[in-house]
């Protein structure tokens, strides 16, 4: 079981029931410029609206999600790969926005380019969600857009059903499905 340790502690790491070894941190104020780097990728990007985002908004998205981490015992931690370089982060939070299904935790990942398509997203949600059962959460729903089928793999090999369709506002007509699932 990999272990969710505090940003001052080194990262364990840990192989899942299947896929990667995985290692998550509670993101540090230097993870801020490591997930600018990561995510500075139109490809990365796609899905996302507005695209690739300034240095501050991930200064202000790492702060966020060490108050989500104190206060709720869960975030978006900061995943690393078997060298310790950071590709890009796996957790949950309350959904953020005024749309859709607000008030619920959503979990979700963000991962470089070059760990697409290696178990890392799977493994690390799966480390995941295994945390938030213990942290007494007891559902989750995760946001993807209609057309990002690497992410809507993703749901499934977690065992999320497709609940709900959601215009996404400000996208220009795109869609984001709500997968949601019981723990």
């Amino acid at each position: 079981m990999t272990e969710l340790l505090p940003a001052a502690v080194e990262p364990a790491a840990a192989a899942p029931a299947a896929g990667p070894a995985v290692r998550l941190r509670v993101p540090t104020d230097e993870d801020a410029y490591a997930w600018h780097r990561v995510f500075d990728d139109p490809e990365v990007m796609e899905f996302f609206q507005g695209g690739p985002a300034e240095l501050s908004a991930y200064h202000e998205i790492t702060a966020r999600q060490r108050r989500h981490d104190a206060e709720l015992g869960f975030c978006l931690w900061t995943l690393l790969d078997e060298d310790g370089e950071v590709i890009g982060f796996t957790g949950a939070q309350p959904w953020p926005r005024a749309w859709g299904p607000v008030g619920e935790i959503e979990i979700g990942w963000r991962l470089a380019r070059s760990a697409w398509g290696r178990g890392y997203a799977t493994a690390a949600a799966r480390v995941t969600l295994e945390r938030l059962r213990e942290a007494g959460v007891q559902r989750v729903v995760a946001m993807v857009n209609t057309r990002n089928e690497r992410s809507v793999a993703v749901t499934r090999r977690l065992g999320m059903t497709r609940a709900e369709t959601y215009a996404i506002p400000g996208s220009g007509g795109q869609e984001g499905y709500c997968f949601r699932l019981e723990l």
